[in-house]
């Protein structure tokens, strides 16, 4: 028997990367597998990965309408949640001099303000006993050129977890948080870095990791398994750190 097995699992932003490996991860130990995506032709793409066992709505972290209409679905389908991923998050690299109000707000907006109701209205539906787990990032402890924005909304997070596992325990609901490193995700891509320069991105980035190499999204998957399960039991408002050893040494 899987360590998710019968459970309700939500994974927000679960149609790429860290989220898709986790729903993917999440389904063969078990679990009924709810996604969200902000693109539904990515969504419908990523629930035909994960298998039978998921469903995919469409929604924006951001639009607080449209995390009531995805409760409401999850409510009506399953009745209940067991565990929640809040991974949806964007990133918008620039210098602090270069950030301009749009990528501002649009930062603060999905990664902070949505991370912040995600929890909040899913609490309802979450069982007593359940799981919650915060995808943050190590740009809460380092101080990287071109995030300072970044950074700030996800040591949000950080502090998130803490905050919501004190006002939850008397539910006996753990909140923890899931600090990856560089991983190989499509959301490099998205950093600005061509497929031409990639080689060279990733061997640099290479070399200032103790482990030698980027992470893979299974790897984070495996790591929020341990977060979301009764492997954990005796664990909550910790900051897991997947990053080849960069945040520590």
């Amino acid at each position: 028997m899987g360590k998710l097995a019968n459970k309700v699992a939500l994974v927000t932003g679960g149609n790429s990367g860290i989220g898709l490996a986790t729903a993917q991860c999440f389904a063969r130990e078990g679990a009924q597998v709810v996604i969200t995506g902000r693109r539904q032709e990515a969504l419908q793409e990523a629930v035909g990965l994960i298998g039978d066992q998921a469903h995919g709505i469409c929604a924006d972290a951001s639009r607080l309408e449209e995390l009531d209409a995805l409760y409401r679905q999850v409510g009506e389908r399953y009745g209940r949640l067991d565990v929640l991923v809040a991974n949806a998050g964007i990133i918008r690299p620039a210098a602090g001099e270069q950030v301009d109000e749009r990528q501002f707000d649009e930062q603060f907006d999905i990664n902070v303000k949505g991370v912040f109701y995600t929890i909040q209205k899913a609490l309802p539906l979450l069982r007593d006993g359940g799981a919650i787990v915060l995808v943050s990032s190590i740009a809460h402890l380092k101080a990287l050129e071109a995030h300072v924005v970044y950074a700030a909304t996800k040591a949000a997070v950080r502090s998130f977890a803490r905050s919501w596992a004190a006002e939850l325990k008397g539910r006996n609901i753990r909140v923890n948080c899931l600090s990856p490193g560089p991983v190989l995700t499509p959301i490099i891509g998205k950093m600005g870095i061509g497929q031409a320069q990639f080689g060279a991105f990733e061997k640099q980035l290479a070399q200032v990791i103790p482990l030698g190499r980027l992470g893979r999204p299974e790897e984070l998957a495996n790591a929020a398994l341990f977060l979301a399960s009764d492997d954990s039991s005796f664990i909550t408002g910790v900051d897991l750190c997947v990053d080849g050893g960069l945040s520590q040494l």
